[in-house]
């Protein structure tokens, strides 16, 4: 009988370390590996250990996340790390975005609405930043020359006809831009390789990823070009290079889809000086 017995509990202990680990045993290997801990406390400081946790969570909860490898997935989290930016979606700072590649599914770091406004702020070049949606009525028109934009015009509807930024610096200098939706469209049309997705976030959330899509471009032609901003672009415009980019329908309201230029899960749009619901993350 104790021969028999050993046997069976030889036969399980090959059985289990014959099993392949799963994505998420892997990740956590990953995540609590000693050498990833002094990693990201040498970055984060006091902050080390919420992040490790939020990584763990995030690819636990995403399906499509789980099909990419663990490591490149952790991979595009240090790239939010080294910016200071939590991965967590519901804060609407960054993303990690699965998205495929003649079949093979890849995750991509992708800024959010919150984020872009982050690391403006970070920077101190900036007294103002406003961006948002201009209603029919509103728009007067602009100067070619100087670039300025009027809308100060009475709405007389509650049609949005287009998206405006505005930056000014604390040394004086002020840009202002608008687009029609005319404008946008072809722009997202151009880089967005789910523009025509129904399932992406243009067609579920088109005024929020458009007021981005100005004040991206607002920033990156006109503002302060900080290292981390720098960064941040790069690592975003590499989405653009993706072959094909996940078209599955999902009934999970947090995926977000793919974009060359903008990728949010739809955010309030700033509002001036310090806007609201984008305090400065506590990583700093």
């Amino acid at each position: 009988m104790k021969v028999q017995n050993a046997n069976i509990i030889t036969q399980q202990q090959a059985n289990v370390a014959a099993k392949p680990k799963s994505p998420a045993s892997i990740m956590g290997e990953i995540v609590n590996a000693s050498s990833t801990k002094k990693l990201l406390e040498n970055t984060l400081k006091e902050n080390s250990g919420a992040f490790a946790a939020s990584i763990i969570d995030l690819y636990n909860t995403d399906t499509y996340l789980q099909a990419c490898d663990p490591r490149a997935v952790f991979g595009e989290c240090l790239k939010a790390a080294s910016l200071k930016l939590p991965v967590n979606k519901q804060l609407g700072f960054a993303y990690i975005v699965p998205y495929k590649s003649k079949g093979v599914s890849l995750p991509q770091f992708q800024i959010g609405y919150k984020g872009l406004i982050q690391l403006a702020m970070r920077t101190g070049a900036y007294k103002h930043i406003n961006a948002g949606e201009v209603y029919e009525g509103e728009f007067k028109g602009s100067d070619k020359l100087t670039g300025e934009i009027d809308i100060s015009g009475e709405a007389v509807s509650d049609k949005i006809i287009g998206y405006f930024a505005y930056i000014e610096t604390t040394n004086g200098f002020k840009k202002a831009m608008y687009w029609n939706k005319e404008k946008v469209k072809a722009h997202a049309k151009r880089y967005s390789k789910s523009y025509n997705s129904q399932s992406s976030a243009w067609a579920s959330n088109f005024d929020e990823m458009a007021t981005k899509t100005v004040l991206r471009n607002m920033l990156s032609h006109y503002g302060y070009m900080s290292v981390e901003m720098a960064t941040a672009f790069e690592a975003e415009d590499n989405a653009g290079a993706a072959a094909e980019v996940m078209q599955e329908e999902s009934a999970d309201a947090n995926f977000i889809q793919v974009d060359a230029d903008v990728n949010d899960a739809g955010e309030e749009a700033a509002g001036t000086e310090t806007p609201e619901g984008v305090e400065p993350y506590p990583f700093d």
